[in-house]
């Protein structure tokens, strides 16, 4: 068996910001602890700009990345359509069976989760078996950052948790959260994050899942 979360951030823009301080969260369970804080301490993280200063906050009800920079600067060729895009990205194993069917009561998630509302699943490729439960729900961020009045930046994370098996043939079972926002022109405050999560997709017909 082997359990592996993929998360990602990732802010994308056609314009040039500077001054720029977000607040973004991070996936951690309800007591704070996040599986991408030894990542973070040590900056190991793919993707990073050299100029990005990046540190971890924990609130007590959320787990949150503190990114800063002078600038981000798009190259000439950047359209609205083409925007500049930067992905932060952390993959990494972990010994505990991941909680893939209630990770907002008992796994890893971003937090704080309010609003949330179980919604339809979207039409799901019928090569995946199991019954997956999708749900929407609303994430506070913080940015801050000076742009030209028709700048639209957007922030996107997604994070997987994943576990697979082999018994004859290859399983899994795994749960999916994204959340995203649009600003545009300057942003100076808090803004609220829309997101989506699929649950409990896959198998749950093993010794390990069957409590």
């Amino acid at each position: 068996l082997s359990s592996t979360y993929d998360y990602s951030c990732t802010i994308s823009t056609d314009s040039p910001l500077t001054n720029v301080t977000l607040f973004i969260p991070v996936p951690a369970d309800q007591a704070g602890n996040s599986p991408v804080v030894s990542q973070y301490s040590a900056q190991a993280i793919e993707g990073l700009p050299a100029d990005w200063k990046v540190t971890l906050f924990d609130t007590g009800k959320a787990t949150l990345a503190k990114i800063t920079t002078p600038t981000i600067i798009p190259p000439k060729e950047t359209t609205p359509s083409h925007p500049f895009t930067i992905t932060l990205s952390i993959k990494m194993d972990t010994e505990n069976v991941i909680d893939t069917r209630t990770p907002v009561e008992q796994g890893v998630m971003f937090r704080p989760v309010q609003s949330l509302k179980n919604v339809q699943c979207p039409a799901i490729n019928s090569a995946i078996s199991g019954n997956p439960v999708c749900s929407q729900y609303l994430i506070p961020v913080y940015a801050d950052y000076q742009a030209p009045m028709n700048a639209a930046v957007r922030i996107t994370s997604t994070l997987q948790g994943k576990n697979s098996w082999k018994i004859f043939e290859p399983q899994f079972n795994e749960y999916q959260a994204d959340i995203s926002v649009l600003r545009f022109g300057e942003n100076h405050g808090w803004t609220v994050m829309k997101g989506t999560l699929e649950s409990a997709n896959g198998t749950y017909n093993v010794p390990a899942f069957s409590s």
